[in-house]
């Protein structure tokens, strides 16, 4: 078939195979462009290693430090006319390009919250790696059936205490309007808690190391985001900002825990970057479409693949990790700079529909949202067939 991009709201319904064998082969190519990592991990698992900062982690681990890789992620293969997930596509590049690299990648496809998986992983870590040295926590999900009581926990994105009201981009029609969101209940703050906080996180660890599957010395990682003062109300101060706070109580709880091993857990505040995430938040999207025009005027913008190869670089493996005051590790702090901000906040006054392809990098914010799912890669042939069944090799 030939695949197009089909955009439905925030997410793209299609994805091209080429295309994403492309954006991992372009995200390789930097980290190998960069040279070794020294001092990094060489067994890493990924809980959540598809597409965004878990992929662009897989990555970092595999080409930079020179990791055997295991991947846990939920995506659907191609079947009859549709294409599979972008996430499909990306893992069955990523192994392809690891076994031509010498390095092993196993790759587990189903739900990440089930007890089931964590089983499985166990076997294959005990079976073909031992133990492991990292374990990256990269999960986003609307949903989480909870293991132990099989309740379905969904979550939204919502504020806290008051209706919140703000500008926001309708990327389709490209139209600045104003957005407002109802505040959560208890239950929606409660249930988003349990989908996005850090319970999963913990069951995963403790899962691990009661199995003997954890090396003296492990790193754990998960990944969070703060913001700026204008995405506050729905995002730190909202419902995802509450979960956000669990998963730094389970970081406290973690490092206790590892502590008879030599180990750390860690959370990342990663920068704003379009990612499937990132794209389905309101307000969002204006925000990083400002984002990019300022930071690329400014040689300091950053993918997921350079904020990732960053972190193991230059704070995991380093013994540099440069926390702050709540013991964060802060991949954020060129986005958040004074300078950056104070320009954030001009251009937030100003935007409106008529003035937003002057201010905000509109085009960027498209091409990188496209990229998610294969589309604008150099190289590619998009007028060409191609065929949409596409095999992660360790999955069958």
């Amino acid at each position: 078939m030939i695949v197009e991009p089909k955009i439905r709201g925030f997410i793209c319904t299609t994805a091209h195979p080429e295309g994403c064998a492309a954006h991992v082969a372009s995200q390789i190519a930097l980290v190998k462009g960069r040279g070794p990592i020294a001092s990094g991990p060489k067994k890493v698992l990924v809980v959540g290693s598809s597409t965004g900062y878990g992929l662009s982690s897989r990555i970092a681990a595999a080409f930079g430090c020179g990791a055997a890789t295991i991947g846990v992620f939920f995506e659907k293969p191609a079947e009859e006319k549709r294409t599979g997930t972008a996430g499909w596509y990306n893992s069955a590049a990523f192994e392809k390009e690891a076994t031509a690299a010498g390095l092993y990648a196993r790759s587990f496809n189903g739900d990440a919250f089930s007890n089931e998986m964590k089983r499985e992983v166990i076997e294959a870590i005990k079976a073909d790696l031992g133990q492991v040295d990292c374990v990256i926590y990269s999960l986003a999900s609307p949903r989480r059936v909870h293991p132990d009581s099989g309740e379905v926990l969904k979550s939204v994105l919502k504020p806290i205490g008051q209706t919140y009201t703000n500008k926001n981009l309708n990327t389709t029609t490209k139209v600045v309007d104003s957005v407002t969101i109802e505040p959560a209940n208890d239950d929606e703050i409660a249930q988003t808690t349990a989908v996005m906080g850090g319970e999963d996180w913990e069951m995963w660890i403790k899962a691990l190391h009661e199995a003997g599957v954890l090396s003296p010395g492990v790193t754990t990682v998960a990944y969070s985001y703060i913001g700026p003062e204008v995405t506050w109300p729905i995002y730190k101060n909202g419902t995802i900002g509450r979960a956000k706070e669990d998963l730094e109580r389970a970081q406290r709880a973690l490092d206790e825990a590892l502590a008879p091993l030599g180990g750390k857990a860690w959370v990342s505040v990663n920068k704003a970057l379009v990612t499937q995430a990132s794209s389905a938040i309101p307000v969002v999207p204006l925000y990083i479409s400002l984002l990019y025009k300022i930071m690329k005027a400014k040689g300091s913008h950053e993918d997921t693949i350079e904020q990732m190869d960053r972190l193991f670089r230059d704070r995991l493996c380093n013994g540099q990790p440069q926390p702050d005051e709540a013991g964060r590790i802060r991949l954020d702090d060129w986005e958040m700079t004074p300078e950056v901000q104070s320009e954030i906040d001009e251009l937030w006054a100003k935007v409106d529909t008529e003035n937003l392809l002057s201010l905000a990098d509109v085009e960027g914010y498209e091409t990188s949202f496209l990229r998610l799912f294969g589309f604008g890669l150099a190289g590619v042939d998009y007028a060409a067939e191609t065929d949409p069944n596409v095999r992660v090799p360790s999955l069958g």
